[in-house]
Formats: structure tokens, sequence, C-alpha cells
């Protein structure tokens, strides 16, 4: 089955927890919990998959934002603030 780099990004500063579809797309969601920021990840999706990556800041706030590239190009960017801030980045699905 053909795929494509995808690659997720979330900067910022202190922690967060970050959801992502995972390599392969398929089964549950990837969840990281008190990720350190910055946070990079780039993997490998199926085409015909929708590449998504959420981001949701801890009671104590702050910023943070969240970008998805395929296939080494910017596709969104998205940008989480305040106390339990969220903020989702995905794409089209790969073609």
């Amino acid at each position: 089955m053909p795929t494509a780099e995808v690659t997720y990004v979330v900067t910022g500063r202190g922690t967060a927890e970050i959801t992502y579809r995972p390599e392969g797309g398929t089964g549950a969601a990837t969840v990281v919990r008190e990720a350190a920021l910055p946070w990079r990840k780039s993997i490998r999706l199926p085409v015909g998959k929708s590449p998504t990556v959420a981001v949701v800041l801890g009671g104590s706030g702050g910023r943070a934002a969240c970008t998805v590239a395929v296939r080494g190009e910017h596709v969104q960017r998205a940008t989480a603030t305040g106390s339990y801030g969220r903020a989702t980045c995905g794409g089209e699905r790969l073609g």
C-alpha cells in the first residue's frame, strides 16, 4: 500500500497532552501525556488516510501551536492558549 511521510510538530514551552493518528493510520489514536515541548514526530501514513494531531494544555495554561506537514509541505497550523486550551491540526486525505 502506498504511503506518505507526515510530520507532526507542537511548539511551545512546558508540557501538553498530544494525540495523533499513528503510523499505519489504523487503530486507536496515540496519546502522549505530559509531552515535553517542543515535540516532533514523523510517521508514514497510507494514502487515503487523514493526518491529525491535537494538543491540550494543562491547567496552568500557556501557549502551544501544532502544525502538520505532508511530504515536507506545510498543511495546517493552529494555536492553543490559556488554561486547558486546545488546538487541532489536520489535513485532507492523503492522495
